[in-house]
């Protein structure tokens, strides 16, 4: 088991590197080389208005398939296929009426945000959404054969061809509308070659003559609190994006959206391991060694916390210089944002190795209760803070609301797991001191950056500071690491 859990980890991490390169390269290129603020607000209000289309398209159905995927192959591997057919169904009816619906009424959306630009963004949705959803399906399929590799393999393609579709097409002088399009191919060809995978890896498994009775209506009944945690997700991730395109400028979405890509491409190894962990607490709980489970908690979280505390502390110091040297002074409003997503980044690393978790573990509903609460909090706390205090606001809502749904969730694996939570607090408190030294370097040399060139020197500073006292304080053990 550890060393499967170790090459998919490390298939994903290969993934989510690639993904997180593209996204860099585009964030760059797109708002220091290609648009101005506006145009980039523009641009990711209407990506923010598939997103949150997307909780419609696919109602929990991939995660709801990947749970009893990671089920029934072990126990009844005949159910698969029929699991697959029924969940294919369910999810094109879906996701045909949520993107033809945006495209029917794109005019009327662009009123609402008071945009007549965003028209002809809106326009794509058909195929952005369509081909974003069938993606995201395949992707969490796979998880659930635990074949990994194959979900990271999705991951790279779409990635690497999104990144030079949008290129080819800014290049072009195609501007907005050619950057979206960009996107939309990437997903394409994703989603084929994840449907032309996943149907090799049907070959595998003969169908049995029946279905199991009522597994139509148990995939459709875990898919619900799953569609409700989603829903949540769309309040943390999109609704926020969208309020500030309600109530402030395309400009403010630029500079919002910015901030929260920077926090995306922090966060990104902690997708991998969140990722490949998740399915072994369900077969520890099954095979009842919850010990092993708690153990393999305990010790991802520790090494979440040891990238994440001090990665968030040095971008707190450093967001100034990064937005002046990186992406240009346009976007120095910013800056303020970027400093309190920081301590969102922290958040976002403990969720990422806790949130599947407690689906594999059965207690999705719980979960979703948790997200579904914090989520309308976090709406009801951005429509009162964005018209007061504007994109900072919207900041604070997020970092307050998804702290608050961390602390429920790990009350929630606590009561499955035997884990310790002295152990938890010890090894936050002992990062949190790594961090306050490393960050205190960071500040005195602070004056001395001038270029990007010194902005990149002073970073690898504040590594090398953290990694001398996490290994010489033995919280970073150098040999478990590269085994």
């Amino acid at each position: 088991m550890k060393q499967q859990i170790i090459r998919g980890f490390r298939a994903t991490l290969v993934a989510e590197i690639v993904r997180t390169i593209a996204k860099g390269v585009l964030m760059v290129s797109l708002a220091s080389l290609f648009l101005t603020p506006d145009e980039y607000g523009l641009l990711f209000l209407a990506i923010s208005v598939f997103s949150a289309s997307l909780l419609f398209s696919r109602l929990g159905i991939p995660r709801s398939t990947a749970r009893y995927l990671a089920e029934f192959r072990e126990t009844n591997p005949g159910q698969v296929p029929h699991i697959i057919r029924d969940s294919l169904k369910f999810l094109t009816a879906v996701m045909l009426t949520v993107s033809i619906l945006v495209a029917v009424f794109h005019q009327q959306l662009a009123t609402l945000f008071g945009e007549s630009e965003l028209a002809p963004l809106l326009a794509l949705g058909v195929v952005y959404i369509s081909c974003w959803t069938i993606n995201s399906y395949v992707h969490t399929i796979f998880q659930g054969f635990n074949r990994i590799s194959w979900s990271a393999r999705v991951t790279i393609l779409t990635n690497v061809t999104t990144l030079l579709s949008v290129l080819v097409f800014l290049v072009a002088g195609f501007g907005v509308i050619g950057a979206l399009t960009g996107y939309v191919l990437g997903y394409v060809l994703g989603a084929v070659y994840g449907l032309s995978l996943l149907y090799r890896l049907l070959g595998e498994f003969d169908a049995a003559d029946e279905r199991e009775p009522g597994l139509r209506r148990r995939l459709l009944e875990y898919s619900l609190p799953l569609t409700v945690s989603d829903g949540a997700n769309v309040v943390y991730k999109q609704v926020d994006t969208l309020l500030i395109g309600v109530f402030l400028t395309p400009a403010a979405v630029g500079y919002y959206v910015l901030a929260k890509q920077i926090s995306d491409f922090v966060i990104a190894p902690a997708s991998s391991l969140g990722f490949t962990v998740s399915p072994s607490y369900g077969e520890y709980k099954a095979n009842g060694e919850l010990e092993k489970a708690a153990n393999v908690y305990e010790t991802t979280f520790k090494h979440s916390v040891l990238f994440y505390i001090p990665a968030a502390a040095g971008l707190i110091v450093v967001a100034e210089p990064l937005v002046q040297y990186v992406f240009g002074p346009a976007y120095l409003e910013a800056v303020l944002v970027i400093q309190i997503f920081a301590f969102f980044i922290v958040f976002q690393a403990i969720d990422k190795i806790t949130n599947d978790a407690l689906d594999y573990l059965g207690r999705a509903k719980h979960r979703a209760i948790s997200k579904g609460v914090t989520g309308g909090f976090n709406f009801g706390l951005n429509l009162l803070l964005i018209p007061t205090i504007g994109i900072a606001g919207a900041a604070i809502s997020t970092v307050v609301s998804y702290g608050i749904m961390i602390a429920v969730n790990i009350y929630l694996i606590r009561s499955e797991l035997p884990i310790s939570l002295p152990s938890l607090g010890q090894s936050v408190v002992a990062v949190s001191g790594i961090a306050l030294c490393m960050a205190a370097v960071v500040v005195v040399a602070l004056p001395m950056v001038t270029n990007l060139v010194s902005l990149l020197a002073l970073v690898a500073v504040g590594i090398l500071v953290w990694a001398t006292i996490s290994v010489t304080s033995g919280m970073l053990d150098v040999q478990s690491v590269l085994s």
